[in-house]
C-alpha cells in the first residue's frame, strides 16, 4: 500500500506559443472539487476575453478522482493533453488551466494536442514539486496515570498530536503515517 504522493506546493505558471497562438498555463494545488470550480471560473473571468480556457485536474492519493475539459476545442485535442502531463509527472491533488488566445491560423487537432501538451509542461515543469504523505488520524481515551505512558508510544511510534484534553480523564487526537497507524493501534489497544 502506497502512502505517499507527489503534489506541487504553490501555483505556477508556463508559457507556450503556437503560429501565433498564445497559451498561458497554470499549474495550481487543490484539494477538492469545489476548489476546482472556483479556480476555473476565476480564470474563466480573468480571461474572459481568450478563445478557450481549458483544463484538467486530478484528486486523491490514490489518484482516481480526475477530469478535463476542452472548452470548445475538439474533443480530446485539449483537456486530455493537458491530464496526460499530469498523470507523466505522477501527480495528484493538482488543477492544471491552460488559456489559449487565438492566432489566427489554425492548428489542427495534431497541432493543438502538441500545443496544449506543451503548455501544460511548462507549467509543471516550474513548479516546486513535493512529496507527502497519506495520514490517518486516531482518537484515544485514558485515565491520567497512564499520560507518560501513552506520551512515550506517541513519541516512539513518531506521531504527531493534533489535539489533547488533559485531565483525570485525558484525550489525544493523534496523526500518524497510514502505514504506521495499525502498529500505533495496537500499542495503544495492548497497552490498555
Amino acid at each position: 500500500m502506497c502512502d505517499s504522493y507527489r503534489t506541487i506546493k504553490k501555483t505556477a505558471e508556463g508559457y507556450y506559443t503556437e503560429k501565433r497562438s498564445r497559451f498561458i498555463s497554470f499549474a495550481l494545488p487543490v484539494r477538492t472539487v469545489e476548489e476546482v470550480k472556483a479556480y476555473v471560473q476565476e480564470y474563466r473571468k480573468k480571461y474572459y476575453d481568450a478563445r478557450h480556457v481549458c483544463w484538467a485536474y486530478m484528486l486523491g492519493a490514490d489518484r482516481a478522482i480526475f477530469r478535463y475539459n476542452d472548452d470548445g476545442e475538439p474533443s480530446s485535442t485539449a483537456g486530455k493533453p493537458i491530464l496526460g502531463q499530469i498523470n507523466s509527472n505522477e501527480l495528484t491533488d493538482i488543477l492544471v488551466v491552460v488559456v489559449r488566445y487565438f492566432g489566427g491560423i489554425e492548428l489542427g487537432t495534431g497541432g493543438l494536442a502538441v500545443a496544449y501538451r506543451k503548455a501544460a509542461a511548462e507549467a509543471i515543469a516550474v513548479a516546486e514539486i513535493e512529496e507527502r504523505t497519506v495520514d490517518e488520524d486516531i482518537t484515544v481515551a485514558f485515565e491520567y496515570p497512564y499520560l507518560n505512558t501513552v506520551m512515550r508510544i506517541v513519541k516512539e511510534e513518531q506521531a504527531e498530536i493534533i489535539s489533547k484534553k488533559i485531565d483525570m480523564s485525558c484525550e489525544m487526537t493523534l496523526r500518524v503515517r497510514k502505514t504506521l497507524s495499525g502498529q500505533l493501534r495496537n500499542r495503544l489497544h495492548n497497552f490498555f
